[in-house]
C-alpha cells in the first residue's frame, strides 16, 4: 500500500530525512548539474529535490499519484503540484526535458506503464534519474522510512524494466550508506560516511538512483536459421534475343513457376527445344 503524503512529508521534516534530503540530492544535482531552460518534472514525492531547481529551469512541476495523495507546492507563489494518475499525465508529447522519480516507482501497482508514460513526455533525447530503494540495502528491511514500503529493485530487475520501457541507462549511482536510524552521532557523522561509502563503492547502499536517456527505436535482433530457411532456385534475367520457357519447380513443398533460358543449365528448369 502506498505511504500517506502525511507520513512523507513528516519523514523529511524529521533529523533523518533532512539528512536523506542532503545525500540524495547531491547524487541528483551531480547529474542535473545545468537545467537552465529546461522543463523538469517531479513524479512520487519529489518535492524535496525539486527546489534546487526553480531558479534556473523554465517550469518545475510535481505530480503526485492520487492513490498517495498531493500537497501544496511551494509554499509561496503560485502552486506547481497537481494530483495526477500517473500511468495519464496531463502533458502532452515531448513536452519535458528532466523527469526525477522519487517514492514512486516501487509503491506503484504498474512500474511498466509509470515509464512507459514517462518515456511519452520527454523530449528526444531527455534524461530521466530514477531513485528507488536497493534490494540489497538495509533500507529496504526497515519499514520506519519511506525507502522500507513497497517493491525494492536490484540493478539487473531496473536495468530489464528499463530495457523494456526503451530508456537507455547512463549513469549508475548509490547513496544512503548510513543506516536507518535516529542516533545524533550517526547523523553528524553522514557526510563522511557517504563520501567514504561512495568512494570505496561498498555494497549495501539504501538506494538505487539510476540516470537513463529516452531511445527514439527500438533495436530488434533478427536471428537467420539456415536450416529452416526454403532452397529457393536461381532466377534469370533475359537477354534480348533469348528464348524464355516456363517451367514448374519444387521450392520448400510447393510448386512454383521459373524460366529458363536456351543453352543454360538451371536447377529445376527445362531445357528449351529448337
Amino acid at each position: 500500500m502506498p505511504l500517506d503524503v502525511v507520513d512523507l512529508r513528516s519523514f523529511y521534516a524529521s533529523p533523518l530525512g533532512e539528512v536523506v534530503r542532503r545525500v540524495v540530492g547531491r547524487v541528483i544535482r551531480a547529474r542535473f548539474a545545468n537545467c537552465t531552460g529546461f522543463s523538469i518534472l517531479g513524479i512520487g514525492y519529489a518535492t524535496p529535490y525539486l527546489g534546487m531547481f526553480r531558479d534556473e529551469a523554465v517550469r518545475v512541476l510535481a505530480f503526485m499519484p492520487a492513490e498517495q495523495g498531493v500537497v501544496n507546492w511551494p509554499a509561496s507563489g503560485r502552486s506547481a503540484s497537481a494530483l495526477v494518475e500517473t500511468t495519464t499525465m496531463p502533458l502532452p508529447d515531448a513536452s519535458i526535458d528532466r523527469a526525477i522519480i522519487v517514492h514512486a516507482l516501487e509503491i506503484g501497482e504498474h512500474p511498466r506503464a509509470l515509464l512507459a508514460e514517462v518515456w511519452r513526455v520527454l523530449t528526444p533525447g531527455g534524461r530521466v534519474m530514477l531513485v528507488t530503494p536497493s534490494r540489497a540495502g538495509l533500507w529496504a528491511r526497515v519499514d520506519s522510512t519511506p525507502f522500507g514500503h513497497g517493491q525494492p529493485y536490484s540493478r539487473g530487475q531496473l536495468r530489464e524494466l528499463m530495457r523494456e520501457t526503451l530508456f537507455s541507462p547512463t549513469h549508475w549511482g548509490e547513496a544512503l550508506y548510513i543506516p536507518p536510524f535516529q542516533g545524533r552521532t550517526l547523523l553528524h557523522a553522514a557526510s563522511f560516511v557517504e563520501r567514504v561509502g561512495a568512494y570505496l563503492s561498498l555494497p549495501g547502499a539504501g538506494v538505487l538512483a539510476v540516470e537513463a536517456t529516452k531511445q527514439l527505436y527500438r533495436p530488434i535482433g533478427v536471428r537467420t536459421d539456415r536450416a529452416r530457411l526454403p532452397r529457393l532456385d536461381p532466377v534469370l534475367v533475359p537477354q534480348p534475343g533469348t528464348v524464355m520457357a516456363l517451367s514448374r519447380a519444387r521450392v520448400g513443398g510447393r510448386s512454383r513457376q521459373c524460366f529458363a533460358s536456351r543453352g543454360v543449365g538451371v536447377a529445376g528448369a527445362r531445357p528449351v527445344p529448337r
